[in-house]
């Protein structure tokens, strides 16, 4: 039995959302990466508590802030930070983008591992660097890491830096120590930076548990900037706070002068209260959502294999993210998928393209929602799909 009730629906109209703004009257949104629940009780005291002072001026990190990561990661993953380790970040994107400005070039190449994540072909382009796909392996639903390619990305002299997304978004994939740890080695033997991207670290299924890169070995944390946040776990993407873990001093100091040369690292009012009442105070909250996340992609399962058992769902151990290979149907190309299910039924989905070629096939689907919400949703996508392919 939950402690806390994540069936109860929250009208998100005329709150400016971006996730219901922008769909069909009446429809359905299941794509953009927040979620349909309030945040932690704990996270709204402190929000409320700031919002009924009334004052909203400049803000500075009190020391409240850096140990309440401090004693996260250390209760919750076993990996002991340093206060000096950390620096406040508007986003984790800013933070990415900050990053490949300071410690690449032009024309350099940084690798990402497709299907993933879309913004960072974004920032990459945009910021005149050039795309490395080191594409995951994908067989009988399961990715996994293409380490012989990977090494040939990373042996390019024009390769600098790598972008590791861990747990990986869409897959869901928590990448084992063995895995982290190739990747370290590789890095350091090539000079390539690993910027690790670690925000949906704490939604992980019940049983599971993500493995921090910094703690896997030397190579891994002295060749490292991890990008953390309560943003996803937590459902405050819109307060704009982060954090940029960096162990090693000269990456460090080049890190926190590339953010503050971007305006990246400036809290609000309220985002550093809500980020230590999350961490100190929201770790009940967070278990019950896990449990419920869990519960509902067991009601996706279930409906997959009575209804749609084309649609093979990849297996995945973190986000509230599922990754749904359509290839089984007639019309694979995701772009059509999803564009035709969205006009004829409502339902808003993230065409899986979008994450890199190799998603062609399949969507993208966010769960963080109450029950009766999702059910809508899958009898949406079944709808949408009879229509385009009603074998």
């Amino acid at each position: 039995m939950l402690a806390y009730d994540f069936n109860e629906k929250t009208d998100r109209s005329r709150t400016h959302s971006l996730k219901w703004e922008l769909l069909p009257a009446g429809g359905n949104p299941m794509w953009v990466a927040d979620m349909d629940f309030p945040t932690a009780p704990a996270v709204r005291e402190a929000v409320e508590r700031q919002a009924v002072h009334g004052v909203f001026g400049y803000s500075i990190l009190p020391p409240e802030w850096a140990q309440s990561y401090i004693l996260w990661w250390k209760n919750r993953y076993s990996f002991e930070m340093n206060k000096d380790w950390l620096i406040f970040a508007t986003g984790v994107i800013p933070a990415v983008a900050s990053a490949i400005r300071r410690f690449t070039s032009p024309a350099d190449h940084i690798i990402i591992q497709t299907p993933v994540y879309n913004d960072f072909f974004t920032i990459i382009r945009e910021n005149g660097r050039i795309v490395s796909e080191n594409r995951l392996s994908y067989d009988n639903g399961v990715y996994s890491m293409d380490f012989g390619d990977l090494e040939e990305k990373m042996s390019d002299p024009a390769c600098t830096m790598m972008i590791l997304c861990s747990p990986h978004n869409p897959t869901g994939n928590i990448w084992t120590k063995d895995d982290l740890k190739k990747i370290g080695e590789l890095a350091q033997k090539f000079g390539v930076l690993v910027v690790c991207d670690e925000i949906h670290c704490d939604l992980t299924d019940p049983g599971f548990t993500y493995i921090p890169y910094a703690s896997v070995s030397d190579e891994c944390r002295d060749n490292s900037i991890i990008c953390l946040a309560p943003s996803k776990s937590f459902n405050i993407a819109g307060l704009k706070t982060a954090c940029v873990c960096v162990p090693n001093r000269s990456l460090r100091q080049r890190m926190s002068r590339a953010l503050s040369a971007d305006e990246a690292q400036e809290p609000d009012a309220f985002s550093i209260d809500a980020a230590i009442a999350a961490y100190t105070r929201g770790g009940e909250w967070l278990d019950d959502l896990r449990d419920y996340l869990f519960s509902n992609k067991k009601t996706v399962n279930a409906f997959l294999s009575n209804n749609l058992p084309r649609i093979r769902l990849s297996a995945s151990q973190a986000t509230y993210l599922l990754w749904l290979d359509c290839s089984g149907f007639e019309e694979t190309d995701s772009e059509k998928l999803w564009s035709h299910i969205l006009t004829r039924t409502g339902l808003r989905l993230n065409p899986g393209y979008i994450y890199g070629e190799c998603g062609r096939a399949f969507l993208r689907m966010n769960i963080g929602c109450p029950r009766q919400q999702l059910v809508d949703a899958l009898k949406r996508l079944k709808d949408g799909l009879d229509q385009i392919d009603p074998k």
